[in-house]
């Protein structure tokens, strides 16, 4: 036991956010799940609070999750942190490195100018320009700028009906609209995880009955051997961002290999079920062991 006091924060009774607390809890002996509704910040005390924690009482935080889904609310919870570091408390990851990667604009930028290849991607709040995009790719993929797991995604093909499909994406909520080229895959995308920027294991997502792989549509996580190129991609992307931990999304093409995403927060339940890696337990070593250093 270390006897440190580390917090996660994150969304109470999920799966991903509970293992992260107890595996920290095994390490330390102290659990606490600190949702970012509960927490209140005072700019005069200079003090941060959830409910009656202090929590610049504690020797470290761990950011898994910062609200249930995502939003620009996030940036807002994730300035507050910004703040905390400044009271010199470790914080994993990075505020500031999590707010390049949670907006998919944001994300994109960085990689572009990082010169990862990527799908072709148009963003426009124009919509004649959108349904010249949708004729010039084919077929794409719109995407919110706050999702994951293919959440608010809509497929558009160019026929009669796109303006209207296009129209009612953008009053929807996506003034911006971020159009992707929809590109052949292999039944499949990957998730490349690195810790610390070590690389950790790769799986595999495979399509179900959807367009997409997410697990929610019928998806399944399967091991998967990648060879150096997708590795290195990988790496270069997620070098990027200095993320504590992620997982970079990455897509095999006719053109090679192209990065989706890279994860502002990384998923552990790949790892698990495909390659029979514990990336909690791994980050919770990774977290205590910079602390003690």
């Amino acid at each position: 036991m270390s006897n440190l006091k580390i917090a996660v924060i994150g969304n109470p009774g999920s799966w991903s956010t509970e293992k992260l607390a107890n595996a920290i809890a095994r390490k330390t002996g102290f659990r606490c799940v600190v949702e970012m509704s509960e927490v209140t910040m005072d700019l005069n005390q200079r003090s941060l609070f959830h409910n009656d924690l202090d929590l610049a009482s504690l020797d470290g935080l761990v950011i898994k999750k910062i609200g249930p889904v995502y939003s620009p609310d996030m940036f807002n919870r994730l300035e507050i942190l910004r703040f905390f570091c400044k009271l010199g408390i470790p914080v994993y990851s990075r505020p500031q490195k999590i707010m390049a990667a949670i907006n998919r604009l944001s994300c994109t930028v960085t990689l572009q100018k990082g010169d990862i290849p990527m799908p072709p991607t148009v963003i426009t709040e124009n919509i004649d320009q959108a349904v010249n995009t949708v004729k010039k790719f084919g077929k794409a993929v719109f995407k919110p700028l706050y999702s994951s797991k293919a959440r608010g995604m809509m497929v558009v093909e160019d026929y009669q009906q796109c303006t209207s499909m296009i129209e009612n994406f953008q009053t929807s909520g996506n003034t911006t609209m971020y159009i992707q080229k929809m590109v052949n895959i292999p039944g499949q995308d990957l998730g490349v995880a690195f810790l610390g920027g070590r690389y950790v294991g790769t799986y595999a997502r495979k399509q179900g009955t959807s367009w997409n792989t997410c697990t929610s549509s019928g998806g399944r996580y399967e091991p998967f051997d990648p060879g150096p190129e997708i590795i290195d991609l990988a790496r270069k992307a997620q070098d990027l961002f200095g993320l504590d931990f992620t997982c970079v999304d990455v897509v095999e093409t006719e053109d090679g290999p192209m990065v989706f995403e890279v994860s502002a927060f990384g998923g552990f339940r790949g790892l698990s079920e495909a390659c029979g890696i514990d990336a909690a337990e791994l980050y919770a070593d990774h977290v205590v062991s910079d602390i003690l250093s």
